[in-house]
């Protein structure tokens, strides 16, 4: 079943993307995705239709003009290196994203009905990066675009950066039933980059309920993609010598735009094991020391 919900790199481009993931091609309601690589001077224009956009460079700088405003994105090096700045297009909206040295951008996106906010910029100084876990379930979380951090209608989008030879997204949770105050219902896309060039690996999990069945268990690559529409997922592996990079883009049908998980009840009592341990010292990465 692992076919069905892990995209490996190259195989779901389109046209000028190098992943296209839309509601329609994944087969649920609102998350999407799509990773465009620009050449220096490249220029790309982007309709927004029915979804709300995050413009976030992965490496390189960019202009994105819409709606008579231009944001000028730092952006950085890699994304091992910091977290960027980014801009948020509104649903019916038309920009234009250039790149003058060229790079690399990811284009996160929810299907939404609503449309209060308008094109904004997201600066770098403002994004809250968080160390979590601890041991060798330690990780680096950059919260873009949650509650509490960036208001958007729908769209959720964070980054998880792992040391070689930790686990995230562990314990494993899900995130796939709307219970008030407990938990949400919620799509979720991870786009994988690691370390290491083509050596490079991760592995991820997904697994499902006995009566909602899901069984991923695939090696993760720089480019690859794994779906989870429903089920538990994780752990996200960084094979020793390699360290792993995710992006989370998440949105769902409800319209508080919360996100509230639920362990796996084997495998919950982890996270009270990190009280009596230090949070790996390889954290944070790049400029964030």
């Amino acid at each position: 079943m692992s076919g069905k919900y892990h995209l490996p790199a190259g195989t779901s481009a389109d046209g000028a993307y190098d992943l296209l993931v839309t509601p329609e091609s994944a087969g649920w309601g609102y998350s999407g995705l799509r990773i465009l690589t620009l050449r220096p001077g490249e220029t790309h224009a982007l309709s927004t239709g029915d979804s709300e956009f995050l413009v976030l460079p992965l490496t390189g700088s960019c202009t994105v003009t819409t709606d008579g405003s231009t944001f000028e994105l730092a952006g950085r090096t890699g994304v091992f290196t910091s977290a960027t700045d980014f801009a948020y297009l509104p649903r019916e909206s038309a920009a234009v994203i250039r790149s003058a040295a060229g790079g690399r951008f990811a284009l996160p996106s929810a299907c939404t009905e609503r449309g209060g906010h308008s094109a904004r910029y997201g600066p770098k100084e403002n994004v809250p990066v968080e160390l979590r876990g601890a041991g060798a379930c330690s990780r680096q979380v950059n919260n873009y675009c949650l509650p509490g951090t960036f208001d958007a209608e729908q769209l959720l989008v964070c980054e998880v950066l792992t040391p070689g030879g930790n686990w995230s997204s562990y314990p494993p949770h899900k995130h796939d039933e709307a219970r008030p105050g407990e938990e949400s219902e919620l799509e979720e896309i991870y786009y994988f980059e690691v370390s290491g060039g083509e050596s490079g690996f991760g592995i991820q999990r997904v697994y499902g309920t006995e009566d909602r069945p899901i069984d991923v268990l695939a090696e993760v690559r720089s480019g690859d993609t794994v779906l989870v529409p429903h089920g538990w997922h994780g752990p996200s592996i960084a094979a020793p010598g390699y360290d792993l990079y995710y992006l989370n883009v998440m949105a769902g049908p409800g319209q508080d735009r919360a996100w509230l998980i639920c362990d796996d009840p084997a495998h919950g009592w982890v996270r009270g094991t990190w009280e009596s341990q230090d949070v790996d010292d390889r954290l944070p990465f790049g400029e964030n020391r």
